[in-house]
């Protein structure tokens, strides 16, 4: 019982990090109608970043608070110089494009920092005992962090005029021009905070991974599983679908077997969308054609 316990407690360690990434990505495609692909790879340069500020003596929170403030500036980048050009409507091109900027970051960083797998310092060092087994204290600490960073993204989104103005983007971005709202500042305002989100939770699982320029790659895959799950137009869903990604991924791997843990997982998704295609928590849409 006490393994199991600890294998849960881990899969929702890992699952708040998915459930983070979804976050962004669903905010961002909620504001933009763009699947951001190059989450992954803006978030490794980010935590680079931020290993080479400790190299150079930085406080590895001041590091990360930098790198996750570089990743916004970054998407925030990516979005006006190459994506908005594209206009509206262009959701094919644009998904192309952020594939090619994956693909071309994870070149640069491969380049400039080596391709070998470097270590990624902890914030918390050590482990606490539950019964007869142990969990390493930066996983509790990871889920700590993440349930803040969900908590003050739900608070700016049903408590502020920001929140209200981009949840009325996300309905109809045509609506919310006529009502006065900037739906251009709110798309930048959803990159980088969607880009941020993801560069969190990747700085925080990390150190359980190492650092190699393509090491985070998976970590998207189950985010996006996961936000497929809850339902792509659901922030609840990508957090809750992230989680049980994570949870479900952890019991394969320690009960199951490891080498079949990822079949394992996309196949539970699966069978939920032949019956709920829209995700636990998506809407169902009627579209006349």
């Amino acid at each position: 019982m006490d393994q199991l316990l600890v294998t849960v407690l881990s899969g929702v360690s890992n699952g708040a990090v998915y459930g983070l990434v979804g976050l962004g990505l669903v905010i961002i495609f909620q504001s933009t109608d763009v699947m951001n692909f190059a989450m992954a790879a803006m978030a490794t340069t980010a935590s680079y970043v931020a290993l080479s500020l400790v190299d150079t003596g930085v406080a590895l929170a001041l590091a990360l608070m930098i790198a996750v403030g570089f990743a916004s500036l970054f998407g925030l980048a990516v979005r006006e110089v190459l994506i908005r050009p594209l206009g509206e409507g262009r959701l094919f091109a644009a998904l192309v494009v952020t594939m090619g900027v994956a693909i071309g970051t994870e070149h640069f960083v491969g380049r400039h920092w080596g391709e070998q797998p470097k270590a990624f310092p902890r914030l918390v060092d050590g482990s606490v005992a539950i019964g007869g087994s142990r969990i390493e204290t930066q996983d509790l600490i990871v889920i700590v962090v993440a349930v803040a960073a969900m908590a003050a993204v739900a608070l700016l989104f049903q408590r502020t005029s920001l929140g209200s103005a981009m949840r009325a983007v996300a309905e109809s971005s045509e609506t919310a021009r006529v009502l006065g709202i900037n739906d251009q500042l709110v798309a930048r305002i959803a990159w980088a905070l969607g880009v941020g989100l993801a560069t969190l939770g990747v700085v925080l699982y990390a150190p359980n991974v190492g650092m190699t320029p393509v090491v985070l790659a998976p970590v998207l895959f189950r985010a996006f599983a996961g936000i497929l799950l809850g339902g792509l137009t659901s922030m609840t869903g990508a957090v809750v679908g992230g989680l049980v990604i994570g949870v479900l991924d952890n019991l394969a791997a320690t009960y199951v077997s490891a080498s079949f843990r990822d079949t394992f997982v996309f196949s539970v998704a699966v069978l939920v969308l032949l019956v709920r295609p829209q995700g636990i928590f998506g809407r169902q849409a009627f579209v006349r054609v």
